[in-house]
């Protein structure tokens, strides 16, 4: 899959990330409480082992986890809801924005804000996301033809390598199978998880790669927002 978007997963400076760790562990909670509504077992929820397999990597507390299980069953919490908003950004590029939260007319406002303070804008629904396919995707840190092989032999689609190891795309159906294949092969997974992967990309330069720079690390602080994807290359 050429033209694999470097923006997919904005790295942050060492110094914040200790303080990045409590916002994620959240993220992760809310994403974990909603998947669970479908079913506690995640032997029988294949949504909520994913995003238990997503916490595992993360290294987020055993605790934190029972947490965000127990939601649930707790009458008194507020219930989470899952939105996804369209935008562009600088350059015109496409963005979506996975969001869970416990007020639609909190978040929407927030988001929408926080697009206008740099740079992007709301998107009518559906202009934005028939770029983009739902997809598995596995990162792998190993490199190498034979890795590339493995993930291939595994049940991937594609793959590309990169500088920290390999992306591998599956079928959204098929990632935990082709997971659970690059284990017992021996690969070291560092990530699985269900994404939106564009299906054609923009270029991005000078001015405008920094806004977006800052847009997305704008969006992606926001509390209720989970997960951002851009087109960008």
């Amino acid at each position: 899959m050429s033209g694999h978007s470097k923006w997919a997963t904005t790295k942050r400076h060492k110094a914040v990330v200790d303080a990045k760790r409590g916002a994620l562990f959240t993220k992760i909670g809310n994403q974990i409480a909603i998947a669970a509504r479908s079913g506690t077992d995640p032997n029988m929820n294949p949504s909520l082992a994913m995003v238990l397999e997503k916490a595992r990597l993360a290294s987020m507390p055993k605790a934190n986890i029972e947490r965000a299980i127990a939601r649930v069953a707790d009458k008194t919490a507020a219930a989470l809801i899952e939105e996804v908003y369209e935008a562009y950004g600088p350059g015109g590029v496409g963005i979506v924005i996975e969001t869970a939260t416990d007020n639609k007319n909190r978040t929407m406002p927030e988001v929408r804000h926080t697009l206008d303070r740099n740079g992007g804008r709301m998107a009518e629904p559906g202009s934005v996301m028939f770029q983009f396919k739902r997809k598995g995707v596995v990162e792998i840190s190993e490199t190498g033809e034979d890795a590339l092989m493995v993930a291939l032999e595994a049940g991937a689609e594609d793959a590309n390598e990169e500088d920290e190891g390999i992306v591998i795309y599956t079928e959204a159906s098929d990632l935990m199978k082709v997971k659970k294949a690059l284990d017992e092969a021996g690969m070291t997974v560092t990530s699985a998880e269900l994404q939106y992967v564009p299906t054609s990309y923009v270029p991005v330069e000078g001015d405008n790669a920094e806004k977006l720079e800052k847009l997305l690390a704008a969006i992606d602080d926001l509390d209720d927002v989970t997960n951002v994807y851009t087109n960008a290359e």
